[in-house]
């Protein structure tokens, strides 16, 4: 596999190449709108199986053990992917001392993996980024009949939200599309927030089947698909509206046990118009064909003029050979389209602890001056000592409904904070449960 690497990673597609056929929500680069269209567009980089083969965890790179009982920020839901709202440019919104975050949420009489089939947007607000009330559902009527993981924008001259996220079918199907809701305002007041106003919705587009891969061509292959977790960022030097989004590339394999099978990729869509509800595809930035399936809520950081690129992933999506742990990964280059140098050279830059392998997941960061701070939720402890002993993740849906319910965590996991150097991170400190500090530098 080491020489189909080499060779995958110098064979990197180029945008007149693949492009064509792009069948989404509008689409020639002639007809682009108020957007800028300087984004130079570049190689797809490559995740390859050299990298990830350097994965281990060390003193820097694991979390803290959470030994403590999770203080929930609600009494009937699960919480889990959870986002703040930001400007366009990136900064955590405070809005008459108030900030706002939104969570992927379903009730908690559901054992916890029936939630994805069920999750809704809800919104939290707090006074010190720490202390979350909770509001209420982000819109009264989505697209999908639920919705998965995104971001959200506050466009502060227009005073309304630009809420991005996933609208997703029923179980078992789950086809994914990008949704973008917008038209909700804000109105605060000494004891809370409410955001009122009518939405529009609409789809951003959809699986070309030559840079993205559909719902079919993933039947074909045998292992699920991705299209979704739209992260909405302004181009630092462009002035671009763009989103990167978790997705597969299509590689023809349809065998899932082979490595090629194993195919995900971190997409990229450009606003075509100014009410943002017009996208087109762009090639991807970054594959990892033969080294991991899922590149899950990709998101950027801006720092010292680097593009710091992060993603999640799982133990389970790594490629047949290869092991990582659930963790938070990251990548360092110089533009959207770059050579990146995944950071302490594998790529990890939080795991969690050897002795409680999946406390957490759904790691987001987000800029702190030279650090980042970086928030997750609290998955499932005490897989080592259940009523059917050590049990895999794979098992908890065998146990007894209460149980499971016990075992997972479902809300906001203490904050980290990561320091910055380079192509190098250190975790340095470990904040409140679902600590959210106020922005310093760019997020993307």
């Amino acid at each position: 596999m080491g020489n189909e690497n080499d060779s995958t990673k110098a064979n990197r597609r180029s945008f007149m190449k693949t492009a064509a056929g792009l069948g989404v929500a509008s689409l020639s680069l002639s007809s682009m709108g108020g957007s800028a269209t300087a984004v130079e567009i570049g190689n797809t980089d490559q995740w390859t199986r050299a990298e990830a083969e350097q994965i281990k965890l060390t003193d820097d790179t694991t979390a803290p053990v959470i030994s403590d009982n999770p203080n929930s920020i609600s009494d009937q839901y699960w919480i889990w992917d959870t986002w703040p709202l930001r400007t366009r440019d990136g900064a955590i919104v405070k809005i008459n001392g108030w900030q706002i975050v939104f969570s992927l949420t379903a009730p908690n009489d559901l054992v916890p993996g029936a939630r994805h089939n069920a999750a809704t947007i809800r919104y939290f607000y707090s006074r010190n980024g720490k202390n979350w009330q909770e509001g209420g559902k982000a819109f009264d009527a989505p697209l999908g009949h639920h919705q998965w993981a995104g971001s959200a924008m506050y466009d502060q001259t227009e005073e309304q939200i630009y809420h991005f996220y996933t609208a997703v079918s029923p179980e078992p199907e789950f086809r994914q599309r990008p949704a973008v809701g917008i038209g909700a305002s804000i109105e605060t007041g000494p004891k809370g927030v409410e955001l009122t106003g009518d939405q529009e919705h609409a789809i951003m587009g959809t699986p070309d089947g030559e840079m993205y891969q559909t719902l079919e061509q993933s039947r074909e292959q045998g292992i699920v698909y991705a299209f979704r977790d739209p992260w909405y960022f302004k181009h630092p030097e462009t002035g671009e509206d763009l989103v990167v989004f978790e997705a597969n590339t299509p590689t023809g394999s349809k065998d899932p046990s082979d490595p090629k099978s194993f195919n995900g990729n971190i997409g990229v869509m450009r606003a075509t118009n100014d009410e943002l509800t017009e996208w087109e595809l762009l090639p991807p930035v970054m594959e990892a064909i033969g080294t991991n399936q899922q590149l899950e809520r990709p998101h950027f950081v801006f720092n010292d003029g680097k593009w710091y690129l992060f993603t999640i992933s799982h133990k389970f999506t790594f490629a047949p050979g290869l092991s990582g742990p659930d963790a938070l990964y990251g990548f360092v280059g110089d533009s959207l389209y770059d050579d990146y140098e995944p950071l302490n050279e594998s790529g990890l830059v939080i795991a969690n602890p050897e002795e409680q392998p999946f406390q957490a997941y759904s790691w987001l960061a987000m800029p702190q001056g030279d650090n980042i701070l970086v928030e997750s939720f609290e998955n499932f402890r005490g897989l080592d000592n259940t009523s059917r002993g050590s049990i895999s993740l794979d098992e908890v849906g065998y146990l007894p409904p209460e149980e499971q319910k016990e075992l997972f965590g479902g809300t906001l996991a203490p904050s980290l904070k990561v320091q910055l150097n380079g192509t190098e991170t250190k975790i340095v400190a470990e904040l409140n449960d679902g600590h959210f500090l106020p922005s310093v530098g760019r997020s993307g």
